[in-house]
């Protein structure tokens, strides 16, 4: 679905927000990794769900939006987009501490390339040739990447930790795809206010079914820890829901990709993780077939526009 240019719109500011919500989305799931794997994974989705809410709901009642954006119409579509959600989170904290940081991130990067099949598949978009390429290129990046980690499994079986993280990237990378999908249809009907402290709120809530299962009781330093990386992780939420207001997607989406320096930087210098050629020749690979896609759906969305111009009132 094509997207009018924002109505406030200012592309410097929208990149610099983007920008910044990145080193903030960084910055939480460094503190998540440092955590290592001593906390369960639905222990720290609840942390980073429920605290996320704080600077959400501090925001919308500045705005005067909170009431507002507590009205829906679709509880189900919202409590489904949670549960797909927290698969997703469970999935990728219990792989971050298993894997080198640049590894984890270069997997997620595999999720808008899943979005496009998925929503070929579901939504009954029309993908062409050029994307059906990319997506298939972007999906040998990462198989590049994981690649050296799922031979553990014929090595170390299941016991091997690393493979067992990739395995868990993967999976989580194709639940965020259908949580895409899923935000696809609530946007439709739904303010993106509504879409974001319902996702807080239910997968909160869903986080807590994960209890019986193991959660302990994590030193007061971790405590705090993980506090702060669910803060940052609204906070991150709120610059990137601005960066898109003042600026189209295909202008502010590539600047994601600059979270591959900084976990490159981060995962070397602070964990000692190895860097391996797989994963930066998969990177590239996979950061290239998303951009082409982005470049793509950007020059498709100004031959709709140009289309809508020149056709005569009533498509005659």
């Amino acid at each position: 679905m094509a997207m009018s240019p924002p109505a406030d719109s200012n592309p410097t500011l929208g990149i610099g927000l983007k920008c910044v919500s990145v080193v903030v989305f960084v910055g939480m799931q460094t503190m998540i990794k440092s955590v290592g794997d001593e906390i369960p994974a639905g222990e720290v989705v609840f942390f980073r769900s429920f605290f996320a809410l704080i600077p959400v709901i501090v925001y919308l009642a500045y705005l005067g939006d909170l009431a507002q954006s507590l009205k829906t119409e679709d509880l189900p579509g919202h409590m489904l987009r949670g549960l797909v959600g927290v698969s997703s989170m469970m999935l990728s904290f219990f792989s971050l501490p298993r894997l080198p940081y640049p590894e984890w991130i270069s997997i997620s990067y595999g999720t808008p390339l899943l979005t496009v099949v998925f929503a070929a598949i579901f939504l009954k978009e029309t993908v062409r040739a050029y994307r059906w390429t990319a997506v298939a290129v972007g999906l040998v990046g990462v198989s590049v990447v994981t690649a050296p980690n799922l031979s553990l499994l014929s090595e170390g079986g299941l016991a091997s930790g690393e493979a067992l993280g990739a395995l868990a990237a993967l999976g989580s990378a194709c639940f965020a795809a259908v949580a895409m999908i899923q935000i696809r249809r609530l946007v439709q009907r739904e303010k993106t206010a509504t879409i974001v402290v319902y996702f807080s709120l239910t997968s909160s809530l869903i986080s807590l079914f994960s209890l019986p299962v193991g959660w302990v009781l994590p030193p007061a330093q971790d405590v705090a820890i993980l506090v702060t990386a669910g803060l940052l992780g609204g906070v991150g939420q709120l610059l990137l829901t601005a960066s898109y207001r003042y600026a189209d997607t295909s202008t502010i989406a590539p600047f994601e990709y600059t979270s591959l320096v900084l976990a490159i930087t981060i995962g070397v210098f602070l964990f000692g993780d190895p860097l391996q050629w797989t994963t930066i020749l998969g990177a590239l690979i996979v950061v290239s077939a998303g951009i082409f896609i982005i470049w793509r759906e950007h020059r498709l969305g100004i031959e709709r526009r140009k289309a809508r111009r020149v056709s005569p009132p009533g498509g005659s």
